[in-house]
This record gives C-alpha cells, sequence and structure tokens, in this order.
C-alpha cells in the first residue's frame, strides 16, 4: 500500500485548519496542524510534509518569514492562504518562494485541486523512464523533468516545481520568444487565478540562482517576454 502524502497545515484559526485537514483526509493525505511559525519550522525537521498550506497572518513569526526560513534549505512546495487579495501580497509571497497562493474563503474542492496539482509536479518518475526521460541539456546545464531536478555548473540546484517547470519550457525551445500570456498558460494552466507578473517574479528568482552563461541565458525581449537564448 502506497505511503500516504503529508501535509502540514499552518493557520492560527482552528476551525479552518481542522476543515482544511478534514477535507485532505477524505481525499487520503496525511495531515499535522500547527497554529504558529515557531510551530511549523519545529515541525518540518520531524513530519517531513510533501506540501505545506501556509497562513500569512500567524502570531509571532508571520507566514512571510516562516516561508523565507523554509526556503533557505529546502525545495518543499508551499501554498500561501490569507483573507489578503492584494497584488502586492501576492507577489511578495512569490517572490520569497511560494508555489501558489489562494485568498480566503476559498472553495474545498478548488483547494484539494490545487494541493494535488503542485503535488503531481513533485512526484519523482519511475527510475525506468529516466533514460529516455525529459531532460534538456546545455554546456553547465541540464535540467530534468522526469525527476525534477536542476545541475548548474557541477552543482544541484533546488528550486520550486514552477521555477524548475519554467525554466524547462523556455530551455526546450532555445531562442523562441515566448510573451508573459503564454508562459502563464503553459506553465499555470488557463484556470490560474493570477496575472503576468508572477512569470516576471518567477525568472527573477531563476536568474538568482541560474546565471547567465557565456553560450546561454535567460533573455528578456523587452514588449513582449522572454526567451531562452542560445549563442552560437
Amino acid at each position: 500500500m502506497a505511503e500516504k502524502q503529508k501535509i502540514l497545515i499552518v493557520d492560527d484559526d482552528e476551525n479552518i485548519a481542522e476543515l482544511i485537514s478534514l477535507y485532505l483526509m477524505k481525499e487520503c493525505f496525511s495531515t499535522q496542524i500547527v497554529h504558529d511559525g515557531e510551530a511549523a519550522l519545529a515541525a518540518i525537521p520531524d513530519f517531513r510534509p510533501e506540501l505545506i498550506l501556509l497562513d500569512l497572518m500567524l502570531p509571532g513569526i508571520d507566514g512571510y518569514q516562516v516561508c523565507r526560513e523554509v526556503r533557505r534549505t529546502s525545495s518543499v512546495p508551499i501554498i500561501m492562504l490569507s483573507a489578503k487579495g492584494e497584488i502586492f501580497d501576492k507577489v511578495l509571497g512569490l517572490e520569497l518562494g511560494a508555489d501558489d497562493y489562494m485568498i480566503k474563503p476559498f472553495d474545498s474542492k478548488e483547494l484539494v485541486a490545487r494541493v494535488k496539482a503542485v503535488l503531481r509536479r513533485t512526484v519523482p518518475a519511475a527510475p525506468a523512464i529516466e533514460e529516455t526521460g525529459q531532460f534538456v541539456e546545455y554546456p553547465d546545464l541540464t535540467v530534468n523533468l522526469t525527476n525534477y531536478s536542476v545541475v548548474y555548473c557541477g552543482h544541484s540546484v533546488e528550486m520550486p516545481p514552477k521555477e524548475l517547470e519554467l525554466l524547462y519550457f523556455l530551455a526546450s525551445s532555445p531562442n523562441q520568444v515566448f510573451t508573459r500570456e503564454q508562459l502563464l498558460d503553459h506553465i499555470w494552466g488557463y484556470e490560474y487565478i493570477g496575472d503576468t507578473r508572477t512569470v516576471d517574479v518567477h525568472i527573477k528568482r531563476l536568474r538568482e540562482k541560474i546565471k547567465d552563461h557565456d553560450r546561454w541565458s535567460i533573455s528578456t525581449v523587452w514588449g513582449i517576454g522572454y526567451k531562452f537564448e542560445v549563442k552560437k
């Protein structure tokens, strides 16, 4: 029997946390609930969640700081939960390393769907697929979509699923220009509720981890979008 995927729920509202837990347990997930940021950071090493549902407004250490601390050592997917709906809050959350952002109140089915969508992108494929798996390779860069790994200049680079998918998508079509809308549609899907600044945030994070090479670079095409430029 397959082991249940583990989800850490971080929310100071006990009723909401319990409700989320019930939704997820009905879908055969294993859950653990904590009610503040310090407890969340303490729980992660022992519980080892596959995904974290993280409320922003927490007592003590808020969700932004928790996200920042987690990203220093881990690429575990994070979905932020907040009653705030301002674009600034969404962008800040994404810049800090969140994979998705949901505004309260949300529909239980949508929450479960987003959790499953994020987890699908983080489950490694079977080893047998490795030989014919999906990967792109350039000098000093290998992006493998089969096992969600990136090797840059001989070192493994940790990055959340959406960043890796964006890098892979661009690198799979060298020198082809994609608009922000195209990238949003391909990587996040047409059902994603967001705006094109989401793409800009992820490109910024990629550039911080993957510096331009003398043979290739992630290039901005002003007024249009981005491309993975390969230099001859």
